[in-house]
């Protein structure tokens, strides 16, 4: 196994031309990853002495050198009643409604078998049996059966997850995905999706040099907060009884899953910030939300 340790930029050079696979001029990878040239530049002559790249084809050294950084699997968090989707909810799971003819959670998981992931979890709870149907598109689903949903918060569902954390993306899945880019075969290290605002109501971060300071609910000048994570191996570990830790607090039941790593246990962690945009995703909270987005439900 490689011990070269990458640098992010040379994290960032090496998955583009993983990702690529297409010969490219350095000044068209300058252009497409944000990336100076004179960085690309220094930065892949690096690279190709430590054998990690061929010209600009990864090398099996360079394989070797990503897989601490290659996501394992896959946890979604699916267990819950979606109470302001009422109507809906009433016979069917929330991350199962359709909008404009796609359930939610297919938007995740077709992202998910994309960037070739294989190892799917999730934790249902609520009208569990229904997540059945996904099996036919989905094959390689394992469900996690979340008997004490009604009676708990979505931290119970990480409670039952927490030994799949390391190397893992966790979806809240009553999202729908726009832009399924978003979701990698790499990432380089802990970290949140979340959109930068002036100004919101809803949950978000507090953010300072990349790294999240602070969960709250509303803020200025923060991140808008998706409940799409990724835990490397070290910070998943912690998880594992950390998360164990919070639900058995007095009250921590009640807790969000998300609590635990940004709120309770924040000092264990540096879980960065990684910027999308609204139109790469959103939540659909309320039965407003989804008549606003898809006309069928009017």
């Amino acid at each position: 196994m490689s011990t070269f340790q990458l640098s992010r930029k040379q994290f960032a050079l090496l998955t583009y031309l993983e990702r690529t696979k297409v010969k490219k001029s350095q000044r068209e990878i300058a252009e497409d990853t944000g990336i100076s040239l004179g960085s690309v530049s220094r930065h892949l002559e690096i690279l190709k002495n430590e054998g990690l790249i061929s010209g600009t084809a990864v090398t099996e050294k360079g394989f070797e050198a990503l897989e601490p950084y290659r996501v394992k699997r896959a946890v979604f968090i699916a267990a819950g009643f979606g109470s302001r989707l009422v109507p809906i909810t009433l016979n069917t799971p929330k991350p199962l409604v359709r909008v404009n003819g796609t359930r939610m959670i297919d938007t995740l998981l077709d992202a998910v078998v994309e960037a070739g992931i294989e190892e799917i979890y999730i934790v249902r709870g609520y009208l569990g049996e229904q997540f059945d149907q996904l099996l036919y598109k989905y094959p390689n689903i394992k469900f996690i059966e979340n008997s004490i949903y009604n009676e708990a918060n979505n931290i119970s569902s990480a409670l039952l997850a927490r030994h799949l954390l390391q190397n893992a993306y966790v979806f809240e899945a009553d999202l729908v995905l726009y832009n399924p880019k978003l979701i990698t075969k790499y990432q380089y290290t802990s970290n949140y999706l979340g959109v930068p605002v002036e100004k919101t109501d809803d949950w978000c971060f507090e953010v300072k040099n990349r790294v999240i300071t602070k969960l709250c609910i509303g803020g200025t000048d923060c991140y808008h907060m998706f409940g799409i994570s990724y835990w490397n191996a070290e910070d998943g570990k912690k998880l594992e009884s950390d998360v164990e830790k919070v639900f058995n607090l007095p009250g921590g039941k009640e807790r969000y899953w998300d609590q635990v790593s940004l709120e309770y246990c924040l000092k264990n962690y540096e879980v960065e910030v990684r910027p999308c945009t609204f139109q790469d995703i959103i939540e659909i909270d309320t039965y407003n939300d989804l008549k606003n987005i898809d006309h069928t439900y009017i």
